[in-house]
């Protein structure tokens, strides 16, 4: 298990959900930050080796999966080897506002950042937010999940609006360090009605199917 230390924030009666979860988002950066270079490097690489044994990723043909920031869970290894076996992978294209586009992954030397700030990002031609339903497999970033499959994301409801185009049945995948998965019985993350729940969640330790 992980040695670092569960953030949860302290709530009051009358707080508000978004509050809630703006401070626990900033605790869980803060934290992330604390990781070297080596630690994020080998955690990547253990995560790669734990989704690849979902038995979903494993018989996908279309995945996907996005680029992560430098504080993230490390995504490269995992983008590397699903390529490798001749997956095609689709990655998310921010447009302005809460726009939502897809482009194909062609190789690490093809990712860049289209504007600072963002994720890296593919350079070909953007395929529009309905190619997310060509999807086997999603895997979505996320601050924190818990048992229940509430996902923690970054604040600005992308994924959930996103998601919408994934086809029935379609499992979504969220990758967190391993003090990330929250117990929901005893530390739920705050939840609204339009977060959308994940069906499994993978640390670089191992992974979980969420059941309902």
């Amino acid at each position: 298990m992980s040695s670092v230390a569960q953030p949860y924030p302290r709530v009051s009666e009358g707080d508000e959900v978004e509050d809630v979860k703006e401070r626990l988002r900033v605790a869980i950066r803060n934290a992330r930050k604390m990781r070297s270079v080596r630690l994020r490097e080998a955690a990547a690489q253990q995560l790669a080796d734990v989704v690849l044994t979902i038995p979903a990723v494993a018989d996908a043909s279309c995945v996907s999966v996005y680029a992560a920031r430098a504080p993230e869970p490390g995504t490269g290894p995992l983008l590397e080897a699903l390529a490798a076996r001749g997956v095609r992978l689709l990655m998310p294209v921010l447009g302005s506002g809460l726009q939502r586009d897809w482009a194909e992954y062609s190789g690490a030397d093809d990712l860049r950042e289209r504007a600072p700030g963002r994720p890296p990002e593919p350079g070909g031609p953007t395929l529009g937010a309905a190619a997310l339903a060509e999807a086997d497999v999603v895997i979505a970033p996320a601050l924190a999940v818990d048992t229940t499959g509430a996902r923690l994301g970054q604040g600005g409801g992308w994924y959930d609006r996103a998601l919408e185009h994934i086809r029935p049945g379609v499992p979504v995948i969220a990758l967190v360090f391993p003090e990330e998965l929250y117990d929901a019985g005893t530390r739920p993350l705050p939840r609204e009605p339009h977060d959308r729940l994940v069906d499994a969640v993978a640390t670089p330790e191992e992974w979980h199917r969420i059941t309902a």
